[in-house]
Order: C-alpha cells, then structure tokens, then sequence
C-alpha cells in the first residue's frame, strides 16, 4: 500500500513538474520574416526581407515570461531587395559579407511582461561577427490551438540597429546608419 501511495504521489509530482516547463518551440521560417529599410540617398529607401532565412527556438510561458527563451538565426544569404544588383552588393564582401558571416543571431537572456500582448525582450546580437545588447519590444500577435490540437503562436519584434556599431559601414553616409527591421516570428 505505501509503495502504490508513493508511487501515486511520485506520478503527480512529475506531471505538476512537466506543468510547470514552458515548451520549446521551433520557430517556422516559412512563416516567419525578416522585414528591413534603410535609407538610400537621403530621399528613399531601400527595402527587403531575409525570406525563408529566419529560425530558431523559442519557450514561452505567459505565466511566468522570465522563464521564457527566444533565439533566433537568420541566414545572411537569403536578403531579398527586389533588385538583383542590390542583392549582390549588399550580400557583398563589402557589407553582410554572407560567406564570412553567414548568420545573425539574436539570444534573450530576459524576458518582461509589459501587459497581456507586449513583452521586453533583452538579449545579445550577433551581427556582422560583433555581439552588442540590445532591447527589442514583442507584441504577441495571437495564440491558438489549431484542428489538430497544435499549437501556433506568433510574435511581432520592431527594433532599430546602427550598422556602424556592428562594423559595417560601407557606402556611409549615402546609405544611412539606421536599419528599421520588423521580425515576424511563427511557431
């Protein structure tokens, strides 16, 4: 009779621990984006999308969001402007340097709630083989459990970098230091 109380008491501790851990999540790059602008002669802008490239993982637990986890890699060499000329002479030795670098990564070391639907993420950036901090603001944009019993889920990031705190300043000022991304994460 102990060993079957034990035993009951044993199964409901390892299910309230499994509870208690968020899941991990991979991140879907057919669904998620990396949107970004940059001004180009000081009356335009150049815009595009690191399409497809976008993945990682990502724990979210709403109920406790300093427990969640957000990485994220994206591939240098899937940069899409619209204009092949523009591609090859971002995607250059001179400016991502796609062959020497061919990933940006982004690692959260905090998360904060805000309210319900926005979030502080806190993390490191690695762009260009320099790793500075930076805040992103998340807005979740939904979740739901899907026909099947899925999950899905997704968040929209906005942030501004500065190129030349990573090294990158090729074509400066003729092409401005700001780059305005929109980072679109789905699970």
């Amino acid at each position: 009779m102990k060993k079957s109380i034990f035993s009951g008491l044993f199964l409901l501790w390892a299910l309230a621990q499994a509870a208690a851990v968020p899941e991990m999540y991979a991140i879907d790059p057919l669904r998620s984006f990396v949107l970004f602008k940059v001004r180009f002669l000081w009356a335009t802008n150049i815009n595009g999308c690191f399409c497809g490239g976008v993945s990682g993982k990502v724990s979210f637990d709403p109920a406790a969001p300093e427990k969640s986890i957000v990485e994220l890699e994206i591939k240098t060499d899937t940069l899409d402007t619209g204009f092949a000329q523009w591609n090859n002479d971002i995607k250059s030795r001179n400016f991502l340097n796609v062959k020497e670098f061919p990933l940006i990564i982004f690692k959260s070391n905090s998360v904060k709630k805000v309210s319900d639907w926005h979030y502080t993420v806190i993390g490191d950036l690695t762009f260009h083989g320099v790793t500075k901090p930076l805040t992103i603001q998340a807005n979740l944009t939904g979740q739901r459990k899907g026909p099947k019993g899925e999950s899905s889920t997704g968040a929209d990031m906005h942030l501004i970098i500065r190129r030349s705190e990573f090294g990158v300043n090729y074509r400066s000022p003729a092409l401005g230091d700001d780059v305005d991304l929109t980072v679109g994460v789905r699970k």
